[in-house]
């Protein structure tokens, strides 16, 4: 059975830092040397939250206790199929941090996730996660690495800025 192309991802928070996994252990890994959240794609009959709290589990040894979803980020891509998932951020939970076969947990400063290698549209959404926007819509396009569109709530909003991307205001013509 193909992967599911419904998927979790999940920052959890804790004084002014995100979990953080760094991707250095999976053979064949889209997200290979990048830094990402916690998370993964939905087996079979899982709803958001099924998702979410398994693959924290799973990734992490942790048991999220207070988590909320964020927004939908619809990836597209010329390399893969297109993916919808599903953001969340969290601020409690239960257990200690355990050993992740996919790759290195760390807690990172917020501050300093912008200098971390990155896809392009993950620092949209952390900027939109900082500037607690409400549950929002985010479709990334990519042509290999390239983030080449993205559109927030129906909207195109320009993805010059490498550190940090314009969002409120900030709308293409």
């Amino acid at each position: 059975m193909p992967k599911s192309n419904l998927t979790t991802l999940c920052y959890v928070e804790r004084d002014g830092k995100y979990l953080m996994m760094h991707r250095v252990k999976k053979e064949n890994d889209i997200n290979k040397d990048k830094w990402v959240g916690i998370g993964g794609h939905f087996e079979a009959d899982e709803s958001p939250e099924e998702c979410l709290l398994r693959e924290a589990r799973e990734e992490t040894g942790l048991t999220l206790t207070d988590y909320k979803q964020r927004g939908i980020i619809t990836f597209i891509s010329d390399r893969w199929q297109t993916e919808y998932m599903f953001l969340y951020t969290a601020t409690a939970y239960e257990g200690k941090i355990g050993e992740c076969n996919e790759g290195t947990l760390e807690w990172i400063d917020k501050d300093a996730v912008y200098d971390l290698p990155l896809w392009e549209g993950d620092k949209i959404f952390f900027r939109l996660l900082e500037e607690k926007h409400p549950h929002f819509s985010l479709k990334l396009r990519y042509e290999g690495e390239e983030l080449v569109e993205a559109v927030l709530d129906g909207r195109d909003i320009q993805t010059h800025n490498k550190k940090a991307a314009p969002l409120q205001g900030e709308v293409s013509p």
